[in-house]
């Protein structure tokens, strides 16, 4: 495996942090905040001053401050992540006694209720590094892109990192029947058609099903066969959020959802058999992806036409070579996940690309 795979940051799955601190004795104003808070799936802990316990001010990722307390906290330790909440449009005070409190934000209600929600909900997910997010796509049709992406998927999973495979071509027929989970408890795509602004990373991950230690968003088998776009981009972008790995069996055609997950993949793998055929229908689909996905790799599987070699398809599509997809027969019964074979040669494949696309300072 040759190249550097650029990521922000390791694993984010033990940077979660508790809810905000909430200072005010406006009981009406209190209600809003924590409509708020249930919102963004957190739980606030709330004084009417600044809290004598040790640690309790300092503390908390985030302070918000009604504006009837600002006289009770204007002695308080300055610090990061304060924000004054008022109601009051036209009073240009409130300006004043923000920077008394030291406070990063003045917040005036309703109009800013969309913006604290956000704010809050990345202080209860912990607001780390999102999660280093492959996307794995066939050049031409049993290519077994998704066969590599469950792989990855159950691989990383048996490593410990918390990882969520998505399944996002509608017409592969499942990927929780590939990881033979298709009658599992959960949900499937059609349930987030719906879904706008922001999806708690949280909630989306314990409601999806659980399979080989991993959670699976995937189509089911009924009718519907797109979600819009905004949908999809909700969705990928709380699956990012709660850190790990996020591995996404893309479709080869490239429609305004496929672009929405295009966008939030760190690295693409383009699944291709050594075959002249194969090579010239992968060129297409490498050119489209390639307009929308910026770093994409070449992952050759045999057996091998004559004269070609993974350097070699790598050069006639000029694109970077990840490395050789080795065979691995799977049982009949589906009792083992691609992947799920410890010692076998695409589970090792697996695990050498995790330890580079991982290793320490994202290279």
């Amino acid at each position: 495996m040759t190249g550097a795979i650029t990521h922000v940051g390791p694993d984010a799955a033990d940077q979660r942090r508790s809810g905000p601190l909430i200072v005010t004795e406006d009981a009406e104003l209190l209600d809003d905040l924590l409509r708020l808070c249930a919102a963004a799936g957190a739980k606030p802990d709330v004084h009417p001053g600044v809290p004598a316990s040790r640690g309790g001010w300092e503390t908390p990722p985030l302070v918000i401050v009604g504006d009837d307390a600002v006289r009770r906290v204007r002695g308080a330790a300055r610090r990061r992540g304060v924000v004054l909440v008022g109601r009051d449009q036209d009073d240009s005070g409130i300006w004043r006694r923000a920077v008394e409190i030291g406070a990063d934000h003045v917040l005036l209600l309703p109009d800013g209720e969309q913006w604290l929600v956000d704010r809050i909900a990345d202080v209860a997910e912990g607001a780390g590094s999102p999660a280093l997010t492959v996307g794995v796509i066939g050049g031409r049709g049993g290519a077994g892109a998704s066969t590599l992406a469950c792989a990855l998927a159950v691989t990383s999973a048996r490593e410990g990192r918390r990882t969520l495979l998505v399944d996002a071509d509608p017409l592969g027929g499942g990927l929780d029947v590939l990881l033979g989970g298709e009658t599992t408890a959960g949900l499937r795509w059609p349930a987030f058609a719906a879904s706008r602004g922001r999806v708690g990373g949280g909630a989306l991950e314990e409601s999806l099903p659980e399979l080989h230690a991993l959670r699976v968003l995937s189509w089911d088998r009924g009718d519907t066969v797109s979600v819009p776009p905004q949908a999809v981009r909700a969705v990928l972008a709380a699956a990012r959020r709660r850190g790990g790995t996020v591995v996404v069996d893309l479709p080869r055609r490239v429609d305004e959802g496929a672009v929405e997950v295009l966008a939030q993949v760190d690295v693409g793998l383009l699944v291709i058999p050594a075959e002249l055929r194969a090579v010239a229908a992968a060129r297409r689909v490498a050119s489209v992806v390639g307009m929308v996905l910026g770093d994409l790799r070449v992952a050759v599987r045999g057996p091998y036409a004559p004269g070609l070699d993974p350097r070699e398809v790598a050069r006639l599509l000029g694109l970077p070579l990840l490395g050789e997809v080795p065979h691995e027969p799977l049982p009949q019964d589906g009792s083992v996940p691609p992947g799920g074979a410890v010692r076998g040669p695409l589970t090792r494949f697996c695990a050498a690309f995790w330890e580079y696309a991982l290793a320490e300072g994202g290279d």
